[in-house]
């Protein structure tokens, strides 16, 4: 006779046992919404290729699980889907490619790089372990309102990340545009893959402010809040230095599954 386990009711049988303590009050939940990420250039390691990157906005999704240990305090660990990245537009810089040396004036020293005007973005996605420390407040004896903020650590994982670029441009020699050594415009439409070049994991810290309705055991939810990663992402130095970070906007609904007091 062949038994057949399945993990997906380790969860949710985890969450069981714990209902079976006193005063346990426990919540499953799901939320979803945009992440407005960027790219922070780190210090002393800053270059002209991992600078001047703007908000890009992408998905950012989970599900959650809350243990509440008073009225007022509750531990709530997530595991979420968070865009990062950033976007760049306009004159950049881009490494120096071989092939481009036969366009150099005669004796000239290949560069570190050259410029043009194309768009380029940085697309990340993470899976994200955050264990947040959560107070809320009721608004009134009464209210179906309650207002809470939560914070605390977060554990990364690099899913994929792709440097997808646009566009099409005369190529120049400074960063001003003034010193063009092609005389067609040359295409960036190009998507590469860019996950060997950085590191799989992250940690950092995220945090929220929301505002939750209760009805009965259920509760609908809009926060707003953000991450950043401490770690740089980067595992050479030859693209410069980067963090991630992020600001978020969800919405979200969850539901008590034990409610004992």
């Amino acid at each position: 006779m062949k038994f057949h386990c399945s993990y997906k009711w380790l969860l949710p049988a985890m969450l069981l046992l714990s209902c079976l303590q006193a005063n346990a009050q426990v919540d499953l939940g799901a939320r979803g919404g945009i992440s407005i990420p960027n790219l922070t250039a780190g210090g002393s390691e800053s270059n002209p290729l991992n600078t001047g990157y703007s908000s890009r906005q992408g998905p950012d999704f989970g599900i959650f699980g809350e243990y509440h240990i008073s009225k007022l305090f509750s531990i709530e660990a997530m595991l979420s889907y968070s865009s990062q990245g950033g976007k760049k537009k306009g004159l950049q810089a881009f490494p120096f490619p071989p092939e481009m040396a036969p366009a150099l004036p005669p004796g000239m020293p290949a560069p570190t790089y050259l410029y043009a005007n194309f768009e380029s973005q940085a697309k990340m996605n993470y899976l994200m372990l955050p264990i947040l420390a959560k107070f809320g407040w009721n608004l009134g004896a009464t209210s179906p309102l309650r207002l809470y903020v939560d914070a605390g650590p977060f554990l990364g994982f690099l899913v994929s990340a792709k440097q997808v670029t646009s566009g099409s441009s005369i190529l120049y020699l400074d960063e001003e545009g003034k010193q063009p050594i092609t005389q067609q415009p040359q295409s960036f439409d190009k998507t590469t893959d860019i996950k060997d070049q950085l590191h799989t994991f992250n940690v950092g810290v995220s945090g929220n402010v929301g505002l939750a309705y209760i009805f009965g055991r259920n509760q609908v939810f809009v926060e707003g809040g953000g991450n950043y990663g401490f770690l740089n992402i980067q595992k050479g130095s030859a693209n410069g230095k980067n963090n991630i970070g992020a600001a978020t906007a969800s919405i979200g609904y969850a539901y008590r599954i034990c409610n004992k007091k």
